[in-house]
């Protein structure tokens, strides 16, 4: 479930990228964080039920909420990135 929800995550954040974007948010950055992790977790699951066979997307509440923890954790990274960098100089200022 965790690879359905980060791959969820990024095509939403990517679609909004390119539609309104200016560079402001680095929303690239955010886009580029879930789809590297869509893409890790997809090899996992490829690799796993290729040697170990068993059920391919594993659909439980662990799976769910581990999902929505990896994508909290894109978030923050992003959120740190946009804080060092300032893009609108709040921080500056004080």
């Amino acid at each position: 479930m965790w690879l359905v929800i980060l791959a969820f995550a990024a095509a939403i954040v990517t679609a909004i990228w390119y539609a309104k974007d200016d560079g402001q948010y680095k929303l690239g950055l955010l886009s580029m964080i879930l789809w590297g992790a869509t893409i890790m977790v997809f090899v996992d699951h490829t690799l796993g039920y290729l040697m170990e066979g068993g059920e391919y997307l594993e659909v439980s509440i662990d799976a769910t909420i581990l999902g929505i923890v990896l994508v909290i954790v894109a978030l923050i990274i992003w959120e740190i990135v946009l804080l060092i960098e300032d893009p609108k100089g709040k921080l500056r200022k004080v």
